[in-house]
């Protein structure tokens, strides 16, 4: 069985977590890891793989799975789809996937190669759990409530800001889909506390949420990667009413987002030339081995 090559570009949490299920993946292999630094200063985990700076030096890459900062995947895949390799993203904006799904499948198309986009745990695997409940209920009300538990995009957006050392953001579900961000930020010398904390609440992360920022010492002190979600749409099934659906889970973030990618890696192989998130995948090709026994054993 010739396996997939998969390239790791950025290894920051979510690629130190995408290394770990490629280990696993039966189907699949590492071809290497493309970091800002190269081979310099590298974890010792990675010995024995290709290190290097540009994805072009790496050989017969199938697929990149994109492990950067949602606001530089954009910029990432255009440039590697362009090659001919397969890209898959977290990109967790909500309000700008439809138009980053435009602009990549073009992009997609014209290097003939796929990309799969917004596939995390949400948006990405909860997406097709929210797309599963209403098609069970065609007439209801969807609730999504995060965490509690640590937003990674929330919390590289408030690292991005200049004046911040580190930060934290963490999601307090309100119920019915209402959120509260406290954000903890570990500032530079001479760093404007105030100035900071409006560009936070004015991110189109946090525009939307009730948002407080506290200033810490130390942000390493508070940092745990737990987070989770509660899923609940009530609705019709027919002209049934009352029809209630509930998922609920508790995960390590970065592990279970790198867990997804490799998912929709595997996925990406199986999918025509364009740009896809994750409802419009099947969710068999997620999964290894042969398409037959996945049938026998999970319907």
């Amino acid at each position: 069985m010739k396996k997939t090559r998969v390239a790791i570009v950025g290894y920051g949490n979510i690629g130190k977590y995408a290394l770990e299920a490629l280990l696993e993946a039966p189907d699949m292999e590492i071809a290497g890891v493309v970091r800002r630094r190269g081979a310099e200063n590298c974890p010792p985990e990675l010995a024995g793989n290709p290190v290097v700076k540009d994805i072009r030096e790496l050989a017969d890459v199938d697929v990149a799975i994109l492990a950067t900062p949602t606001r530089s995947v954009e910029a990432y895949a255009k440039d590697i789809l362009a090659l001919g390799i397969n890209t898959v993203d977290s990109f967790d904006i909500h309000s700008q996937i439809v138009s980053l799904r435009r602009s990549l499948g073009a992009a997609a198309k014209a290097g003939g190669a796929v990309s799969i986009i917004s596939a995390g745990w949400d948006p990405g695997s909860d997406s097709v759990v929210r797309t599963l409940m209403e098609g069970l209920a065609p007439k209801g009300i969807s609730y999504t409530n995060f965490g509690p538990g640590r937003s990674m995009g929330h919390s590289v957006a408030v690292r991005a800001i200049p004046g911040v050392r580190d930060a934290l953001s963490v999601t307090i579900p309100l119920g019915t889909g209402i959120h509260r961000r406290m954000v903890y930020v570990e500032l530079e010398d001479g760093a404007d506390f105030a100035a900071i904390a409006a560009a936070v609440k004015a991110d189109p992360y946090f525009v939307n949420d009730e948002t407080h920022v506290q200033q810490v010492p130390c942000v390493k002190d508070l940092n745990d990667v737990g987070h989770g979600v509660n899923l609940v749409r009530k609705g019709v099934s027919g002209q049934t009413h009352n029809q209630l659906f509930e998922f609920n889970m508790k995960i390590n973030n970065p592990a279970l987002t790198a867990q997804v990618l490799v998912g929709v890696a595997r996925a990406s192989m199986r999918q025509q030339p364009g740009c896809y998130t994750m409802i419009e995948i099947p969710v068999i090709d997620l999964l290894p081995g042969d398409r037959e026994d996945i049938v026998g054993h999970l319907v």
